[in-house]
């Protein structure tokens, strides 16, 4: 499978008896992170149009978007589990890319806000299944942790992914009409933030005395901004109120953006375009979503600036990165952009 024909332009669908590779076997599992990405800013757009009268339409072209994106996907990794298992296999047991099958799940859990208003009975199933999986998946990424040695170089951003995802159980469910299903938003929010702190040491740790990251995750460093976000927010949906607890979760979230932002702002001269880019989409949008209910909850000048600085931030991003993905897939390039 690694010896392609240099000579031809489409290399990576190509293998060394001259037959087309399927165009799954090279799909990642994170790149579920674009529907992360897209639906999270399809949350954002909403919330921007009850608060200052922005065209629903964006909201809505965002949500179909991250459907069909995701609709997609879950068709071609199909494909890949059934065709080509054992990469599956080594893809979930990976060190680093085993923790991005959360992905899947969260898109899973964010897919029904906006499911909502269309379907509530079908966005209820869906919750109810990527609550089930995201629990699932956690305990098994814990498990696997506290059961085999692990290396200081495989504690990245990604790590974070599998339990801190549990952060995401509890933004649903204000959506789905669920009160008695309060007790779950306080498992997911509880989950959530007690790893948080675990895990963002061990990983600022392996940066300050460890090499440097690969080229290649450079982009998942603004990862490191999902907790506080996402802790922010569904401190918020949990509770109903921005107390000071919250206020200093939205805080840390914008300092880290101050830190990160200049990494972004050099991706492009770091490394070439590869589908982990995508890992920036859904921090982005989730500050947006946590700056939106913030100036909501503490309405100024200041507040809307940063929300609508930030929402128009992840915008501008999520459209680059969808641009450069649908170019690299139109050249035939999806086993170059998986590396």
């Amino acid at each position: 499978m690694d010896g392609a024909v240099p000579a031809n332009p489409n290399h990576d669908q190509v293998n060394v008896e001259g037959k087309e590779r399927p165009i799954w076997e090279g799909l990642p599992v994170s790149l579920f992170g674009s529907v992360m990405g897209m639906t999270g800013l399809s949350i954002a757009w909403g919330m921007m149009s009850a608060q200052l009268g922005t065209p629903s339409w964006i909201a809505d072209l965002l949500a179909c978007c991250a459907a069909l994106v995701f609709v997609i996907l879950v068709f071609g990794y199909t494909m890949k589990i059934l065709r080509s298992p054992g990469a599956v296999r080594a893809e979930f047991l990976h060190p680093i890319q085993g923790n991005l099958f959360g992905t899947f799940i969260i898109s899973v859990l964010l897919l029904p806000i906006v499911i909502a208003p269309v379907s509530l009975w079908f966005a209820r199933a869906g919750w109810t299944l990527g609550a089930v999986l995201m629990l699932g998946f956690a305990w098994v990424i814990v498990t696997r942790w506290m059961s085999e040695r692990q290396l200081a170089a495989h504690a990245t951003p990604a790590w974070i992914v599998p339990v801190v995802g549990a952060l995401e159980i509890p933004l649903a469910l204000p959506h789905l009409s669920l009160p008695e299903l309060h007790a779950v938003m306080v498992v997911g929010l509880s989950i959530g933030l007690f790893f948080t702190i675990p895990l963002f040491t061990l990983i600022f740790s392996r940066l300050i005395f460890e090499d440097p990251l690969p080229t290649a995750l450079e982009p998942t460093l603004l990862i490191l901004i999902g907790p506080f976000a996402l802790g922010f927010t569904s401190y918020v949906a949990t509770t109903g109120m921005v107390d000071l607890f919250a206020e200093g979760l939205y805080v840390l979230m914008l300092f880290l953006l101050g830190v990160l932002l200049p990494r972004l702002a050099h991706l492009p001269q770091c490394c070439p375009f590869r589908f982990s880019w995508w890992s920036v989409s859904f921090p982005l949008a989730a500050s947006a979503n946590a700056a939106l209910i913030f100036a909501k909850a503490r309405p100024s000048g200041l507040t809307q600036a940063v929300a609508v600085a930030l929402l128009a931030l992840a915008s501008v991003v999520v459209a680059y990165l969808l641009w450069l993905t649908l170019a690299g897939v139109a050249r035939g390039d999806l086993r170059t952009l998986s590396r």
